[in-house]
């Protein structure tokens, strides 16, 4: 017997917001949220609470994939529509803004889910397919300095249905399929892991967007502990980790969750990751002028790599550091930045520097939402 999960489906105009939580002014019904359902609890849901066979279940998965609406499943029944409507919801966020950058083409969407609240999503086009980068949370609690996302800090987590309604609703919109998915968006995915988790079955389910594990990415801060959990979930993503130091007391500075999971703890997970999975484990570094850029720092972060995975494959990915209005951190020089890169590949780390998508339309992380709040606020 599969137990479907109940959620509260809930609309704007219902909700008083004070000091973030939610009062409910009117009566809420207790409703099931389409999206978060894995294909086995879709047709049990349709078989056993609507009383229909179970090759409906395929016709709403199927409407489902292109964003449709329960009104607009016209191979339904009109009962069953209306019977589905009483039962169920579909947690799609709406585009509230979008921006399309005139020097690459790349989408930046700020999507709004039922209760107002926004994240954001971008829409990459590269040779080898179509990325989008979804967000995990509303808000974050990391603390990272140079990052906007975490200005404000974490208002809630997503649902799985509700990360899933951003490739949805991109997909939809661009008219154009999406094959890659890297979370790297709003929110630390390993802070909302359940949620995270479920997401990836469901993206990768065949009887859904079928995007396939190995063309999904996580980035995670470094919850040491949670990376331990992930490597047993026996799943064929990429885990990208956020580093950018070579040492404790820079990383500290600059990411405060490094006072709970320091680096050897950090990498010692990862090793964990590797043994386990398989999997090369790639690190991100951002690049920070008169920071964590230096040749020496390079010197030091080859070194510290090697002494904890030795001939094992890593990847470094290196990213200059996105202005935001905030932090008074800068970007370093392409000089600089090339020069970081050859030296680690020059002492045995495998490392590229990430091509930079949507400067016209601040496509960093978490400023469109910032800049909205800002809008909103005055």
């Amino acid at each position: 017997m599969i137990e479907i999960r109940k959620t509260v489906c809930y609309n704007k105009n219902d909700i008083l917001f004070i000091g973030g939580a939610f009062c409910f002014l009117r009566s809420v019904l207790t409703m099931i949220e389409l999206l978060s359902l894995e294909y086995n609890e879709l047709r049990a849901f349709v078989e056993n609470e609507l009383g229909e066979s179970s090759f409906r279940a395929n016709q709403i998965s199927e409407w489902i994939c292109r964003g449709a609406s329960i009104e607009d499943m016209t191979n339904l029944s009109k009962s069953l529509r209306e019977k589905l409507a009483q039962e169920a919801f579909i947690a799609y966020p709406k585009i509230r803004k979008k921006l399309i950058s005139k020097i690459d083409g790349t989408v930046k969407y700020l999507f709004e889910y039922l209760d107002g609240e926004t994240v954001e999503g971008v829409l990459m086009r590269y040779d080898h397919g179509n990325t989008l980068c979804v967000s995990t949370q509303v808000g974050c609690r990391m603390g990272c300095r140079f990052c906007a996302s975490t200005i404000g800090g974490k208002v809630r987590d997503l649902s799985s249905g509700e990360i899933l309604g951003q490739v949805i609703i991109a997909q939809k919109e661009s008219g154009e399929r999406i094959s890659n998915i890297v979370m790297m968006g709003i929110g630390e995915p390993l802070d909302n892991y359940d949620n995270v988790l479920r997401f990836i079955k469901l993206v990768s389910d065949e009887h859904g967007l079928n995007i396939g594990q190995r063309h999904i990415s996580l980035s995670t801060s470094g919850l040491a502990d949670k990376i331990d959990a992930l490597a047993n979930e026996d799943l064929q993503i990429t885990l990208s980790v956020s580093l950018h130091a070579f040492d404790d007391k820079t990383r500290s500075s600059i990411m405060p969750v490094n006072n709970k999971w320091n680096i050897d703890v950090l990498l010692k997970a990862c090793k964990r990751y590797f043994d386990k999975t398989g999997r090369r484990v790639s690190f991100e570094y951002t690049l920070i002028n008169g920071k964590n850029d230096s040749l020496e720092g390079a010197r030091q972060l080859s070194i510290l790599l090697k002494r904890y995975f030795g001939k094992t494959p890593v990847h470094v990915n290196l990213i200059p550091v996105n202005q935001v209005s905030e932090s008074s951190f800068t970007a370093s020089g392409r000089g600089k930045v090339n020069a970081f890169c050859a030296e680690l590949c020059q002492n045995g780390v495998n490392a590229t520097v990430r091509r930079k998508l949507g400067d016209d339309i601040s496509a960093a992380c978490g400023q469109l939402r910032r800049r909205e709040m800002q809008i909103f606020d005055t």
